[in-house]
């Protein structure tokens, strides 16, 4: 079906079970089911350390040496140590293996250790901004990656607050406030945001520069 409508790649994320624990040879097992169902390439979400769905380091290397559809890890890992371990051992295997961040909380520090690329979220509203941003580091301009980043902090800010689990609904308004969206639905157990923190979005797009600063009601 993905393949039917256009797919190139398809994001795997971890069993839920596997929060519970999980060997090498789960892990192996879950993918080469996959690899068997379809060719097309493979991206492993690789999940924060505190969910306990992370793939410990040995299970990782077997994936991407066992299973050759596998191009690329999505890496939420949480751990700047661990992160850098991945960008420098994945991406100089003898088949390389993209680490493509979504630490999007702290994107310009994360694309600094030398990612091949960003799979993320907020992407949804600030693609344009991400890219530059990924290319500046990539270009070794500094000074213009932390302009960028500055741009960018505003709505990292409000889009990555508490209670985390809103984010999408927060990106979901963002995309409204610049016509890109006609409305944010929500599905419970989550409810719609209220309007002081919708406000908030709006002060960082405008901060961000992605939307016009409204005019002062006349007297």
């Amino acid at each position: 079906m993905a393949t039917l409508g256009g797919a190139s790649a398809l994001l795997v994320f971890p069993p839920a079970a596997f929060s519970l624990g999980q060997t090498p040879q789960m892990a192996l097992s879950h993918f080469k089911c996959i690899a068997d169902a379809t060719d097309l390439s493979l991206i492993v979400f690789q999940y924060p350390l505190a969910t306990g769905q992370t793939y410990p380091k040995d299970a990782l290397l077997k994936l991407c040496e066992e299973v050759p559809t596998v191009c690329a890890i999505k890496d939420w890992v949480g751990n700047v140590p661990h992160h850098e371990w991945h960008v420098r051992t994945l991406q100089n295997l003898p088949r390389s293996v993209n680490v493509l961040t979504t630490h999007s909380a702290w994107l310009f520090s994360s694309l600094v250790l030398g990612c091949n690329g960003l799979l993320s979220g907020s992407g949804s509203v600030i693609a344009e901004l991400q890219v530059r941003l990924y290319r500046a580091v990539q270009g070794n301009d500094l000074a213009e990656a932390k302009r960028l980043n500055d741009r960018i902090e505003p709505l990292t800010r409000v889009f990555y607050a508490d209670p985390f689990v809103d984010m999408h609904n927060r990106m979901k308004e963002a995309l409204v406030l610049l016509g890109r969206l006609p409305r944010a639905v929500v599905r419970p157990p989550l409810v719609k945001l209220d309007p002081s923190e919708i406000m908030g979005i709006e002060q960082a797009l405008i901060e961000a520069g992605l939307l016009d600063k409204k005019a002062p009601n006349a007297a």
